[in-house]
């Protein structure tokens, strides 16, 4: 069974920081999707900005920026055709460990969930190799416990053209915010370009918690990518 984007963004009024990783309907793009959402003045403060590699994430007013430690920091880095999308500074962690020759899963298993209890948000990390094919991961507390981590990997060897498969932060609103539960949600990917499904995603999340989202179509035979970044802060 396929889920409609639209339709669990629409109604979850905060899943959170969301990773989707997919392929096009025609086979031939690796579809890479990233948003972040807040609650909080801090959370809301922020852009996606384009680096050499990737993305960054960054204030929208220095003036106003109050903990930098969990917001700021690289969603995508792209290493030797690899793309990495996280929802932390674990992006450099996973990106450090493949330069030395180590896999995403080594990387990971030196990292937990987010220091932020009660919530102890998961962090959230998926991986594209240059041939399409994708891994998805979640780290999280057991029930809330900060003392147990929880590491769970979902590798696709054979990616199907116009699907995908969907993670994010949290299950629903709360309080405390309840983690993420289950396998990625497999979802119908019906957008041909890049501009088309971030124009999908984005007005599909919550207005009034949205704050960011990236969106890049990966042609697979050249390596060529066409992305596209939307901030409510502009």
């Amino acid at each position: 069974m396929k889920y409609s984007i639209e339709k669990l963004l629409s109604e979850n009024t905060y899943p959170g920081r969301g990773i989707i990783l997919g392929r096009s309907r025609d086979d031939k793009k690796a579809v890479v999707a990233y948003f972040i959402m807040g609650r909080s003045a801090n959370s809301r403060n922020r852009v996606f900005e384009a680096t050499e590699d990737g993305i960054r994430t960054r204030a929208f007013d220095e003036s106003k920026m109050e903990d930098p430690s969990l917001i700021i920091y690289h969603p995508v880095r792209v290493l030797e055709g690899t793309t990495i999308v996280t929802n932390g500074d674990q992006t450099d962690t996973i990106r450090d460990s493949m330069a030395a020759g180590h896999c995403y899963r080594h990387a990971l298993h030196t990292r937990t969930f987010e220091p932020d209890g009660p919530n102890w948000t998961p962090r959230i990390s998926g991986v594209v190799t240059p041939d399409g094919k994708y891994a998805l991961s979640i780290l999280k507390s057991m029930d809330g416990d900060p003392e147990c981590c929880c590491r769970y990997f979902f590798e696709y060897e054979r990616p199907l053209p116009g699907t995908g498969h969907f993670i994010h932060t949290y299950k629903c609103d709360g309080a405390p915010i309840p983690s993420f539960e289950g396998e990625p949600e497999r979802i119908a990917i019906e957008a041909d370009t890049a501009e088309e499904l971030s124009r999908i995603l984005w007005d599909s999340l919550n207005e009034d918690n949205r704050v960011s989202l990236y969106v890049s179509f990966i042609d697979i035979a050249s390596g060529k990518a066409d992305s596209v970044i939307i901030n409510k802060n502009v």
